[in-house]
């Protein structure tokens, strides 16, 4: 079972907080901890950097793998303000954390207007029939580079 401790949670509240009156973005903040220790904090920069991937956990995780110097969050927490977008989920599973420890509810977000249900229902949507249609063009060409990059002795997996 994963460690949880309230005073990281409290920290990302208060980041959230902190944020409605900086006017940075969205009242969203996340905190990013191994062994017991913060390593990155960061708040929804999204407005303000003009950057609508700057969701306070993406931030977080850009922070953190900055300064562990790694791709992965291995060994460590996230603790956010609020349950994680469809987008900030994905980043997430990518950067592999131990846990994550949310605070409120997709749904407490959706009724103050971050309603991502549509991004979930597009996701199930075949790419041509998604709101903003996905049309696959040039696959072969693509698949070509993949193909290099499996027989490459630089690939690194991960």
């Amino acid at each position: 079972m994963e460690k949880y401790d309230p005073q990281f949670m409290e920290k990302a509240i208060r980041l959230a907080e902190e944020n409605i009156f900086m006017g940075n973005g969205g009242p969203f903040g996340a905190v990013i901890v191994k062994d017991g220790q913060i390593i990155a904090t960061a708040i929804n920069e999204v407005t303000s950097t003009v950057d609508p991937t700057a969701h306070a956990e993406v931030v977080a995780i850009r922070k953190a793998c900055s300064i562990l110097k790694s791709y992965q969050l291995e060994g460590c927490e996230i603790y956010s303000s609020c349950e994680p977008c469809p987008m900030c989920l994905g980043a997430i599973y990518w950067a592999r954390p131990s846990a994550v420890f949310y605070a409120a509810s997709k749904e407490d977000a959706a009724a103050s207007g971050f309603d991502d249900e549509f991004i979930y229902k597009e996701i199930e949507c075949q790419p041509d029939k998604r709101k903003i249609p996905f049309i696959n063009k040039m696959r072969d060409e693509a698949r070509d580079v993949f193909r290099r990059w499996n027989e490459s002795e630089r690939k690194v997996k991960y």
